[in-house]
């Protein structure tokens, strides 16, 4: 039984539809800003009586949201604006991978060294030094503007390289190998793998999820912490919710796993923060006691939802060898090796570069110059995350009339996020 939001191509209704097979009797959602994912889509609900997918909570378990409203007028940030922007971008942690974290003393490592799935344990000192960085991709620390001109800071990213190695190492058990193992990640419409609850790997998924997701709710407080310093207040309050997870929930009478990929909860009265793209307001909503939203099974979108793919809209880049003469325009062709010096001027230093092999829809030069005429401070970034390249907010939640409200727009004034150039000194 499958309940869809908004209109989406085949290929990802199809997803949802083989994720709500795997067992007899499941439900399933697809939010208005589902879009294909890898074995089910993102913007995707699906609740199981006695399994658990982790493919269908992901990669970055615990992947969330976080919004706090400070004691900061929008006024008086306004002069400063530049250089606070600047700092957030210098004074946090963005990009792949990275390891220079804030707060590696921070009791959930402690947690994590103690883990109730053992293998976990041996992750706790690369978490301790990923906790409080954001990561690359969507990810963002962004401030915000309310209808009462109050600053909100808000952030988006999840558990890091703890997530993703704890969800590669089960998505490795769930074909039979062990956590350490590594198994090729199958075809994007293949059907996803579940485990059952009541199963000794089951059991010990659900702990390994919950402790990945508390470190990623943690990771979000303390980069919250840091951009109240910077900004020299206090959060007055907070919306906090993962959108990657699998919670026991009760709905119809009966307890049922709900795996949300994509989707934020939206219980009567529960808030939640969800962002928009990079130039349009954010909001923070609030779930409504209706039929329509029990049908949604107490879900709802996460965001705007890509309206194209990263390739499509930053075209296709690769690194390829390049000539270090800053007079030799020579680059590596395709599939051909490096060589011993360039074969047009014959200087032997060689470095790895970034080359464009084919264009992208979206002219980054150009939305850069509308985003800073409309007054947003942009902070890193590229084409593959452009407005352009996401629905519009506005379409999608009108699509969930009835299932949740609005309670605050949030105009974006500054947007943080990891860009081209942002440094990669290590691969999750």
């Amino acid at each position: 039984m499958t309940m869809i939001f908004g209109d989406h191509e085949q290929r990802v209704i199809d997803q949802l539809d083989r994720c709500v097979a795997q067992e007899e009797g499941a439900r399933g959602v697809l939010c208005a800003d589902g879009h294909l994912g890898y074995s089910a889509p993102i913007g995707g609900v699906i609740a199981y009586r006695e399994h658990v997918s982790p493919a269908a909570v992901g990669y970055d378990i615990g992947c969330g949201n976080l919004a706090a409203l400070t004691g900061v007028m929008a006024d008086e940030l306004r002069p400063d604006l530049e250089g606070i922007m600047d700092r957030i971008f210098a004074e946090v942690s963005f990009g792949m991978g990275r390891r220079d974290g804030s707060a590696a003393g921070h009791p959930v490592i402690d947690k994590i060294r103690e883990a109730e799935f053992e293998p976990q344990r041996k992750l706790a000192d690369d978490a301790g030094k990923q906790l409080g960085t954001v990561g690359a991709g969507n990810h963002y620390v962004d401030l915000f503007e309310d209808e009462r001109g109050r600053v909100w800071i808000g952030v988006h990213f999840g558990s890091r390289g703890f997530g993703h190695k704890t969800a590669s190492g089960f998505l490795a058990m769930a074909k039979g190998k062990g956590f350490e193992e590594r198994v090729r990640e199958g075809e994007m419409e293949a059907a996803p793998d579940v485990l059952d609850v009541r199963s000794e790997t089951g059991a010990a998924y659900l702990s390994a999820m919950a402790l990945a997701g508390e470190y990623a709710h943690v990771g979000r407080e303390v980069v919250v912490r840091q951009v109240l310093e910077i900004l020299g207040t206090e959060a007055l309050e907070t919306v906090h919710n993962h959108h990657n997870y699998a919670w026991a929930e009760q709905h119809y009478g009966e307890e049922l796993y709900v795996v949300r990929k994509g989707a934020t909860p939206a219980f009567p009265g529960q808030r939640g923060f969800v962002g928009a793209t990079m130039g349009e307001s954010a909001v923070i909503l609030e779930g409504l006691d209706t039929p329509r939203a029990e049908q949604a099974l107490r879900s709802t979108v996460h965001g705007a939802g890509r309206a194209m793919s990263r390739t499509a809209a930053a075209g296709r880049s690769r690194k390829r060898w390049a000539c270090n003469d800053r007079d030799c325009s020579w680059v590596q062709p395709p599939r051909s090796h490096k060589p011993e010096a360039c074969p047009e001027c014959g200087n032997a230093r060689l470095s790895k570069r970034w080359v464009k092999e084919t264009e992208g829809a979206i002219d980054w030069p150009a939305a850069r110059r509308d985003l800073t005429a409309r007054g947003i401070e942009l902070r890193g970034a590229a084409a593959d995350e452009a407005p352009a390249a996401y629905k519009r907010l506005p379409d999608v939640l009108a699509a969930h009339e009835g299932t949740v409200r609005i309670v605050h727009e949030l105009r974006p004034l500054g947007v943080a996020m990891a860009g081209p150039d942002t440094p990669d000194p290590w691969k999750d």
